[in-house]
């Protein structure tokens, strides 16, 4: 049996009981939606091993190919099964510990990852550093056996559940841009970690900022060197635009699926300029789905990250377009899930690293154009 087969046979045997309410839940704008049911799907599928499929066996993965990541995901969006709860963990930080980790980092932090035990957040941006990831604030000196960290971050996706951050602090006195910052592992539940959470337009709070007051972390919670921390957090990056976007095109097929369905609803998909935009989009997300398999981690994520954003941009003014008038209303004060995707949607080309960041990483990194 092919790992599509079994993928697609275990997902219509789960997807049922306590979990057949999970279906569809989550996505961008919805991210509060069936928390607790998600984090147990989460875990029933580490439990069963359908977490971290292109990591190590040693590790808990099973060395999945590419091909068979994307067949997996391909099932799990045909299955309408819920949106991950843990693809920061198993998407961003855990190949990172996998390239830069000892052997006991990797012995602490990756089985609870892979079990959905743990999730995690990103520490990057901050009021001054968002787009300018170099100009990084918050620091951190080591105090004994603990870092003891001073900062703040800000856009910090779903730290209200998360375990752990790992955070880009500024760890040398006196440095200044790239230089001396360290990656470090920072525990979410102590004393000297707030997080308060940032209403977004769409009513939810997917976003927050995190002041670190204090907060400590053991020593051995650097990741790579001290003083490497851009290295490794530009690693991280490339996990996060590049191969990762796997995951999330999960959702992006369902959006589309979504928003073609109201077309033909409307009517809106008999207009011949609509009916064009969006056989468009469904030709772009095949593209997008050819381009991460080929994509490595380094400047040609980039590409991903830019195309993969403006993309998902224009299908939230698409669903909008299909809805006709009836999108400009919210019911009774509640955005439907089109309305949800369109306002969220403003945010993606902002970030995980703005559009325009993106354009020049790839004209110099790329195709070696001048700064």
């Amino acid at each position: 049996m092919s790992l599509r087969e079994e993928a697609r046979a275990w997902l219509a045997e789960n997807l049922t009981g306590d979990f057949a309410h999970a279906r569809g839940l989550g996505g961008p704008g919805r991210e509060h939606e069936g928390h607790e049911v998600r984090l147990a799907w989460e875990r029933h599928l580490g439990k069963a091993g359908w977490t971290c499929l292109g990591w190590p066996v040693e590790y808990g993965g099973r060395d999945a190919s590419l091909a068979d990541q994307v067949a997996f995901h391909e099932e799990y969006a045909l299955a309408d099964a819920p949106a991950r709860v843990g693809h920061i963990g198993e998407g961003l930080i855990g190949p990172t510990i996998l390239e830069f980790g000892t052997e006991a980092q990797k012995a602490r932090f990756l089985p609870p990852i892979q079990r959905g035990d743990e999730l995690w957040c990103q520490g990057y941006s901050e009021p001054e550093a968002g787009s300018d990831l170099a100009n990084v604030q918050t620091k951190a000196h080591l105090s004994g056996d603990e870092w003891i960290i001073t900062g703040q971050k800000v856009w910090t996706s779903l730290a209200h559940v998360s375990d752990w951050c790992f955070a880009l602090c500024r760890t040398e006195a006196g440095s200044q841009r790239h230089r001396g910052l360290s990656y470090l592992l920072v525990p979410m539940d102590q004393p000297g970690v707030e997080v308060r959470p940032i209403v977004q337009m769409t009513g939810t709070s997917e976003f927050n900022e995190v002041f670190f007051d204090g907060a400590r972390t053991a020593a051995g919670n650097v990741l790579g060197a001290p003083g490497d921390g851009w290295r490794v957090a530009m690693a991280t990056l490339g996990y996060e635009r590049g191969v990762s976007t796997l995951g999330q095109q999960i959702g992006f097929r369902r959006e589309l699926a979504r928003v073609i369905e109201v077309a033909r609803r409307t009517g809106a998909a008999d207009d011949p300029v609509l009916r064009d935009r969006l056989v468009r989009s469904w030709l772009e997300l095949e593209i997008m789905r050819l381009n991460a398999l080929r994509a490595d981690p380094g400047p040609v994520a980039s590409i991903a990250k830019l195309y993969w954003s403006e993309w998902h941009r224009r299908l939230g003014e698409l669903a909008q377009a299909v809805q006709q008038k009836s999108g400009l209303v919210a019911r009774d004060g509640e955005l439907n899930d089109l309305q949800r995707l369109y306002l969220f949607s403003r945010a993606d080309t902002i970030y995980a690293g703005s559009s325009e960041i993106q354009r020049n990483i790839i004209a110099e990194r790329t195709l070696g154009l001048p700064r």
